[in-house]
């Protein structure tokens, strides 16, 4: 039986795992810490609620869209070179449609995971991404809760030059 916990009206909902915890960690330190590549406010970022596809953030001022990705490593400094990403069908429409979103990707110290003074930030916009960067894994099995399900990876390793270290 799934874990859960009780919200506030008292309806149950799934208790988060520690995985969700990252991705939120990272999702809220890029809201708080980096301005808006396009209009130059801080600040300005919102997030998206959770199941949005594609995206995770979005500015307030301007409607510029990007998709957080957080990972934990030893080296902070490097990016790690590939990670997990979400639902493949969306991402692949997207793709074929010539549809891009800007990507933050950080990367939180194994041992400190969740304290912002250990934590890089870097960006990959739009227009720096190609198809190649995005590998569909195998759908999930026949006897998975999601049978046949397919998630992606984003391997960033031969496009880390690419990359622009924020924080």
């Amino acid at each position: 039986m799934a874990r859960t916990r009780r919200s506030i009206a008292g309806s149950e909902r799934p208790a988060r795992t520690t995985r969700q915890r990252l991705g939120e960690y990272g999702e809220e330190h890029v809201r708080r810490t980096v301005s808006c590549p396009r209009c130059k406010r801080s600040r300005t970022f919102r997030r998206l609620p959770n199941n949005f596809r594609c995206a995770d953030l979005i500015c307030d001022f301007c409607g510029f869209v990007a998709q957080v990705k957080t990972a934990k490593a030893r080296d902070t400094a490097t990016p790690i070179g590939t990670y997990l990403g979400a639902a493949w069908g969306p991402q692949k429409e997207r793709m074929d449609a010539g549809i891009f979103t800007s990507l933050y990707i950080v990367q939180c110290d194994q041992a400190q995971p969740l304290c912002a003074s250990y934590t890089a930030v870097f960006f990959l916009p739009a227009e720096a991404q190609e198809s190649d960067m995005f590998i569909p894994r195998q759908p999930l099995s026949e006897t998975a809760r999601r049978a046949g399900w397919r998630s992606f990876r984003i391997d960033v390793s031969k496009y880390t030059e690419r990359l622009i270290r924020l924080a």
